[in-house]
């Protein structure tokens, strides 16, 4: 085991997604999870039916005592939910982990349509949190609200990536599976450089967690030394199989199989 990853992000009490996908992604991985729960949700495949809010002092707590005993190699957030929860992960972060690297998935919108962020905390994410991630990992859906503009192809999607590196993270990698068509598109810029990644798409409808299980997937390559393009790829390529091999629970949009992809992707050291 290792690399050592603290993650902030919503309980998903379904399991397909949120913290529950995160150490799910991590261990598969072979890393160490870690957790500060920001909010549990009360939800399954077919949606999010209830959210209660951690408070703002125990999630601060939550954060502070890992962090002091354990440390982290790498920290993901998730579902923050409002511009206070946004803040006061910047500050534990400024406070106990200045230099460790950190990978935003700005959630704000579940799969099944509820909303997980506050739409005033938007400015908040985009001033504040996303020019402190070493990478960003929006679906289509975030980006749209992170650039101001519409996303409607590959071309549209290019010009959001630049519009999105422009907000201050060091990469960014655009996932385009909202598109239409039989190949899923996604981006990843880095260091200038813009480099597309394609695959035939999975035709299933058991797709929940795909978001917080490619940057949590991403975050456990960083904290193991792999470097971010690298660690990138490997996510995509887990992220893809887990999907291939979903177990096809619930009626609704089910989890992925996060322990399938365990023996064919190496660990570094």
């Amino acid at each position: 085991m290792k690399g050592r990853v603290l993650i902030v992000a919503g309980s998903d009490s379904g399991g397909g997604a949120g913290i529950q996908a995160d150490i799910k992604a991590v261990t598969a991985l072979r890393g160490y999870a870690m957790t500060a729960i920001t909010a549990l949700t009360a939800q399954n495949t077919e949606g999010v039916f209830a959210i209660h809010e951690v408070p703002i002092a125990f999630l601060r707590r939550q954060m502070e005592v890992v962090l002091d005993d354990l440390g982290a190699d790498c920290v993901k957030t998730g579902m923050l939910h409002s511009a206070a929860v946004i803040e006061t992960v910047l500050a534990v972060l400024e406070e106990r982990a200045p230099a460790v690297p950190l990978v935003v998935d700005p959630v704000m919108v579940a799969k099944g349509g509820a909303r997980l962020l506050d739409p005033a905390a938007t400015e908040t994410l985009k001033a504040r949190l996303v020019p402190r991630a070493r990478v960003i990992t929006p679906n289509l859906p975030e980006a749209e609200a992170l650039a101001g503009r519409r996303i409607a192809s590959i071309e549209a999607m290019k010009r959001a990536a630049e519009r999105l590196a422009e907000l201050g993270p060091a990469a960014v990698f655009l996932k385009g599976g909202h598109l239409p068509g039989p190949v899923v598109t996604d981006l990843f810029l880095f260091e200038g450089r813009l480099e597309v990644f394609e695959s035939p798409r999975i035709d299933t409808r058991h797709t929940h967690g795909t978001g917080c299980t490619l940057a949590s997937a991403i975050a456990v390559g960083l904290a193991q030394g792999l470097g971010l393009r690298e660690a990138a790829v490997r996510a995509r390529a887990y992220v893809q199989e887990a999907i291939a091999c979903a177990p096809g629970f619930g009626r609704g949009h089910g989890p992925l199989d996060h322990t399938h992809t365990v023996r064919p992707f190496g660990v570094p050291g």
